[in-house]
């Protein structure tokens, strides 16, 4: 369970993404949030999981990433809607990766989850 503490009183929030506005001087509220995503086309033999690792390293986010047998690529990822966002965003901007297809599944956060790996064969 995630406690956002606001205006004085505290708001329990469980498995949704909350955005906090900048009202009265306070911060954003940024909530972590865990996604499985399957990608489809052409990720594999052109660096998707490399791209993943590199994308993941530089904005934060904890999860991994790996190739199935049907020519596939599954990644969990957690940070930020945001963040969950641009790593997509720069992973789908590499030069070979043609994604065709994505399946998104949203999943519950990992506590303790450290870093981003690289899983399978």
């Amino acid at each position: 369970m995630i406690v956002v503490i606001f205006d004085g009183r505290d708001r329990r929030r469980t498995g949704q993404e909350t955005r906090l506005g900048r009202n009265e001087g306070q911060e954003e509220m940024r909530i972590r949030i865990r996604k499985r995503i399957v990608f489809r086309g052409l990720v594999q033999g052109v660096g998707f999981r490399w791209h993943a690792r590199q994308a993941a390293a530089a904005l934060g986010v904890t999860g991994w990433v790996r190739n199935e047998y049907d020519g596939s690529v599954t990644m969990e990822v957690q940070g930020t809607a945001e963040e969950i966002d641009r790593m997509i965003a720069e992973i789908r901007a590499g030069r070979y990766i043609d994604v065709q297809d994505m399946e998104v599944r949203s999943l519950p956060p990992e506590e303790g989850e450290r870093d981003f790996r690289v899983r399978g064969y």
